[in-house]
């Protein structure tokens, strides 16, 4: 874990999660050169925060902020300036209260002035008798009226797996309007999961499994540093351990198969070639060398294409088609790796890049993306019957957010005008973003703050606002919002604690 907010000075193939702090999905690798001054704190690659945590690689760096000078420092200074807000039933019963005093006031005055008119009574028994009727006017069941109605608003939904932490966000919950919601860890599972795999040129579903003519699992579970516990627990990569989940769904026994094909040497991942292999020994005199990466850097040392168990030479009608592939799933937000291996007869002598990443076997695309969560959906198209309007808040890239937005409902395919950045958001005044608020359902590549001025502008619009979140960014903008809903089994503590209205 990150002990401070540091300026890097060295970084080997460092990667470091940060989706707590800045909604990015999958570990950001990390890098020394300078940036654009003005970079949002998710594109600050030079960079490293306090709380997050390192993920591979190491490095160095100056430190530039502890406690509250850190950005998680900076959304703790967030969260003790946020106003605490009056639900709408706290507004209401204290608009009523106002209104009755006022009444039961002036027929007080009322029943005194006629009482001294007519003369029946002296002014101090006059006197004691409005007082009387005042006191007697005021409704003093009402508070445990609407206690007891709201705890037993508490126990339905707790039926419904929610822990409600204040009474009056029951009804809150019944006047929402705008339900917005972070999207890692959130709307979706925050774990990369295998989507589509692409080999003897087609495109393959992940249920569909890998043919057994196929290298396909044994280079993503070998190519690999994921470390299984003995609960069956994967610890390593998000991306990595996603690989080898996959395997082993499809009954691809790689701990039985490393054994019986140990690694030998190595060539680690490096952020600059976007490529990693390992050597294993065959057994039978010969080594297999097993290549991940970045399809292009790939394509670049292959020079032959395993189709169907048969292996030939890799032609640019093949080039032209696997990266028309890539293209296509990168733009529905996948994440591609490439696939490729090579049979040697002898491990170098020089384990490198040169030496063993050179006239490579392609073997295959996987696809992966932190998927939705299955019951998402559903509930986007549910708030949307009831006139509640849905928008998605992450800090994830634009078009990762359109795409599971577009797949979640929240916006239809193409309405690319109701997506907008966090960086094309400060270009816009508090008034403008006011009368514009309503163009947009999804906002990408955001800060906590941006979060929480989104909440406000809403707001502003007289509309009861609801948030959902369960990151540490997330935070600010639940105790801004009208009602604040924390992620109760994955969200973080952070979000649970600061006015959380609800957690599920």
């Amino acid at each position: 874990m990150v002990p401070a907010d540091l300026r890097l000075i060295e970084s080997a193939n460092l990667q470091i999660e940060e989706s707590a702090l800045t909604g990015e999905s999958v570990p950001v690798n990390k890098q020394i050169d300078t940036i654009d001054e003005e970079a949002g704190i998710g594109d600050r690659t030079n960079m490293a925060f306090m709380s997050t945590n390192v993920t591979y690689g190491r490095g160095l760096g100056v430190v530039t902020g502890t406690g509250m000078q850190t950005e998680v420092g900076h959304i703790a200074s967030m969260l003790d300036n946020q106003k605490e807000m009056q639900t709408p039933l706290q507004a209401n019963l204290a608009k009523l209260g106002r209104a009755l005093t006022v009444l039961i006031l002036v027929i007080a005055a009322i029943v005194f002035v006629v009482g001294l008119a007519k003369g029946s009574e002296d002014p101090a028994n006059m006197f004691l008798t409005a007082i009387s009727l005042a006191v007697a006017a005021i409704p003093e069941g009402l508070p445990a009226i609407v206690t007891i109605i709201l705890a037993l608003g508490t126990q339905k939904m707790a039926k419904q797996n929610a822990l409600v932490r204040r009474l009056p966000a029951v009804e809150t919950l019944g006047s929402t309007e705008i339900i917005a919601s972070d999207k890692t860890g959130t709307l979706t599972q925050n774990k990369m999961t295998v989507e589509q795999t692409y080999y003897d040129g087609e495109l393959h579903p992940a249920t569909e499994g890998v043919a057994d003519d196929s290298r396909l699992l044994q280079i993503m579970s070998f190519a690999n540093d994921t470390n299984e516990q003995d609960d069956g627990t994967l610890l390593g990569d998000p991306t990595e351990t996603a690989l080898v989940a996959f395997a082993k769904l499809h009954d691809f026994d790689y701990l039985a198969e490393l054994q019986q094909t140990p690694r030998v040497a190595e060539v680690p991942f490096d952020s600059e070639r976007k490529l990693m292999s390992t050597i294993h020994d065959l057994g039978n005199g010969q080594f297999l060398v097993a290549t991940k990466g970045a399809p292009d850097e790939l394509l670049r040392v292959s020079s032959k294409i395993d189709q169907h168990g048969t292996v030939r030479d890799l032609t640019e009608s093949d080039r032209d088609n696997i990266l028309g592939t890539n293209h296509q799933l990168a733009t529905q937000a996948l994440r591609v790796l490439g696939m490729a291996y090579q049979i040697v007869d002898q491990v170098p002598v020089d384990v490198n890049p040169m030496s063993v990443e050179q006239e490579l076997t392609f073997a295959g695309l996987v696809a992966m993306i932190d998927p939705e969560r299955p019951e998402v959906r559903q509930s986007v198209e549910e708030a949307k019957r009831a006139g509640i309007r849905p928008l998605m808040i992450t800090g994830d890239h634009r078009d990762t957010a359109q795409a599971i937005s577009e797949r979640l409902g929240i916006i239809t395919p193409g309405e690319d005008h109701a997506v907008i950045t966090g960086r094309e958001l400060d270009q816009i005044s508090d008034e403008d973003f006011a009368n514009s608020v309503q163009d947009y359902s999804v906002y990408a590549r955001v800060a906590p703050e941006h979060k929480v001025r989104i909440v406000n502008a809403w707001q502003g619009q007289g509309k009861v606002v609801a948030m959902t979140g369960d990151g540490v960014n997330d935070a600010p903008a639940l105790k801004a919002a009208d009602i604040g809903i924390a992620m109760g089994v994955t969200g973080t503590e952070v979000a649970k604690r600061f006015r959380h209205d609800f957690s599920g």
